[in-house]
């Protein structure tokens, strides 16, 4: 499921993270934090505290200011958490930044949305189009904590994990895989195409009529 698989029955571990802004009032974020709680829920997270911090606009390295990292971090370690989810969409540095200052997998709510699409997707199309678009969206943002290899092996790769090396070699994995997947994609969609139009080619009869007259 995504990048990560439940652990032994027990639900990994999340902080949830948000700025508060002269566009977003506190009770705003609030309503955003408690959706993006209830997103974590969806995967079987376990959301065990919320930081906020006032902010003009996200740091350009890490998103929330060094003090607030700090105690983000001290909290972390305390509580062993496993994986922290930003409210917003972070750069791709700034989640290797957050990621090597804090050990741990980081999300952001885009990450954790394709996550949901994809354990719910049913159809061959649906899924193909989440893992397109989550292969995508991983592509320039793949750090040690998020390497195909580490998703292989399941849980959450949280201390340690790949070195750059891997973390090359995973990064042309996924650019093979994003090529297979359009290729793949391309073929279910000229095969729906084609059932579209052999049901265009039947012909429909109704009976209209009164109950039990010998229709």
């Amino acid at each position: 499921m995504g990048g990560y698989e439940t652990r032994s029955n027990e639900k990994y571990r999340a902080v949830l993270v948000a700025l508060i802004n002269q566009q977003q009032s506190e009770q705003k974020v609030v309503e955003y934090l408690d959706e993006l709680a209830f997103l974590a829920n969806t995967l079987d997270l376990e959301v065990v505290k919320s930081f906020t911090q006032k902010l003009e606009r996200p740091d350009k390295r890490s998103f929330v200011g060094k003090g607030k990292l700090e105690e983000i971090q001290t909290f972390i370690t305390v509580e062993e958490v496993d994986i922290i989810i930003f409210d917003d969409d972070l750069s791709p540095s700034q989640l290797r930044n957050l990621e090597k200052e804090l050990n741990v997998k980081i999300y952001d709510r885009s990450l954790l949305i394709l996550d949901i699409f994809l354990s719910r997707a049913q159809t061959a199309q649906a899924k193909t189009q989440v893992e397109l678009a989550r292969s995508t969206y991983l592509l320039p943002r793949l750090t040690r904590m998020w390497t195909h290899l580490e998703r292989q092996r399941g849980g959450t790769a949280t201390r340690g994990g790949a070195g750059e090396k891997e973390i090359e070699t995973d990064r042309r994995m996924i650019r093979n895989e994003i090529t297979v997947l359009k290729k793949k994609l391309e073929k279910i969609e000229k095969q729906n195409a084609v059932q579209r139009k052999s049901r265009n080619n039947v012909v429909r009869v109704a009976l209209v009529g009164y109950t039990n007259v010998g229709k």
